[in-house]
């Protein structure tokens, strides 16, 4: 059993001050007013510090394990130690749940990446798969990124999600012209960032790419059948019309990723759907590709979901971002990393709150060096998975 005390505990609708979490086994048993616990031997107490007392933090869009797994666009290391060390550094960023966002990508046009080699995805989709049955740190699960011109891999698709290897499906389409790329200049910057091409090889490029086939909609609605049936929630991604969000609510998508205008996010809640922004298009000050600028979105109160999409960091500083460059309420943002993502892949009863009966996935948050946030302990199914202190030297230059 643990007892925390001394914090301020981040509920669903508050922040409580002089108020003491108990933990027993796998779940926070007791919120109780501060001194009200009598303590015994079987009580470990841990101090807060005066720090805040969150849950943890649930990404539910990253690609991070891509570069973990390949550090170097044709350096492979080991898969089994990438989602090891992976989970040793998501900890310390107080993200308790991961859903890893692996690409089924049939082919790219620029800088190819070995580690998105169907045969390199397979393997992690299994990866991630024997964690749940193997000692780890946080929670791993999958989320299948699918790219709709992937028509050879619909049936290994299908297959991953009949074992109950995926936990969250998304459809992307990145063909130039539209979505992410609807501005065609932003796509050719983008290519000529990785390499040096001509305008002229980029032009064929685009018309290779928009000549495409893609998936149907009968086969898109065959997998979001077989995902709805299996409680696995469906996303879109890179929404930029309302036309384009209804098409995708059709299929029973819930979940809008990185819609492309303010208007389309507000349409796309409107609609009953959870929208998605990056978070370091926060602490970038906004989109990297002159799309959605996160903190404008959530000024609008258009955006329920923070993912850290390729920079875990940015969870927690974004939060802290929003409270003290914006005005916004803290609980609020909170929400954003816990509770909202944890209710849009259908894990909110367990996790994504602190909430007595729901699992104890727990962080201290202190501030360091003019108000600079660091996570000083996790805890996950009540388990205490990382503790770190923060020494100062004294005059004499010893710790």
């Amino acid at each position: 059993m643990y007892l925390i005390t001394n914090g301020l505990i981040v509920t669903e609708d508050s922040i409580l001050s002089k108020y003491d979490l108990l933990v027993k086994d796998d779940i926070i048993t007791k919120i109780l007013p501060q001194g009200t616990v009598e303590l015994n031997d079987d009580i470990q107490v841990l101090d807060a510090a005066g720090g805040y007392i969150s849950p943890g933090f649930i990404d539910i869009h990253s690609d991070y394990i891509e570069h973990m797994a390949a550090p170097r666009p044709t350096c492979l290391m080991d898969f089994q130690m990438s989602i090891r060390e992976t989970e040793k550094e998501l900890i310390s960023h107080g993200i308790t749940t991961m859903f890893h966002s692996l690409s089924l990508f049939k082919a790219t046009e620029y800088k190819y990446k070995p580690i998105r080699d169907p045969k390199n995805v397979r393997k992690f989709i299994d990866l991630i798969d024997q964690t749940q049955t193997s000692r780890h740190l946080i929670r791993h699960r999958f989320h299948a990124r699918f790219e709709i011109d992937n028509i050879n891999e619909v049936e290994r698709l299908t297959t991953y999600i009949a074992e109950n290897k995926v936990h969250l499906v998304s459809f992307m389409d990145h063909t130039p012209g539209q979505g992410q790329y609807r501005d065609l200049q932003v796509y050719r910057d983008m290519v000529k960032s990785y390499e040096e091409t001509s305008d002229e090889e980029i032009d064929n490029m685009i018309s290779r790419q928009q000549a495409k086939l893609k998936v149907t909609i009968d086969r898109m609605k065959e997998i979001a059948d077989l995902a709805q049936k299996n409680g696995i929630a469906i996303a879109s991604h890179d929404d930029d019309s309302i036309k384009k969000l209804e098409l995708v609510q059709s299929l029973g998508a819930t979940i809008s990723e990185f819609p492309i205008t303010i208007e389309v996010a507000l349409k796309a809640q409107a609609q009953g759907m959870f929208t998605m922004a990056g978070a370091p298009n926060i602490l970038l000050g906004g989109s990297h590709n002159g799309n959605l600028s996160a903190p404008e979105a959530i000024l609008a109160n258009s955006i329920d979901i923070l993912c850290s999409d390729y920079y875990p960091p940015a969870l927690l500083h974004a939060v802290f971002a929003m409270h003290k460059n914006y005005g916004m309420d803290l609980v609020a943002m909170f929400k954003l990393v816990t509770l909202n993502p944890a209710k849009a892949v259908k894990l909110d009863r367990e996790i994504g709150s602190i909430r007595e009966g729901k699992k104890a996935d727990l962080l201290i948050i202190e501030k360091v060096e003019q108000d600079f946030p660091v996570v000083t302990l996790v805890m996950v199914n009540g388990r205490l998975v990382q503790r770190t202190h923060y020494a100062k030297e004294n005059q004499t230059g010893t710790v």
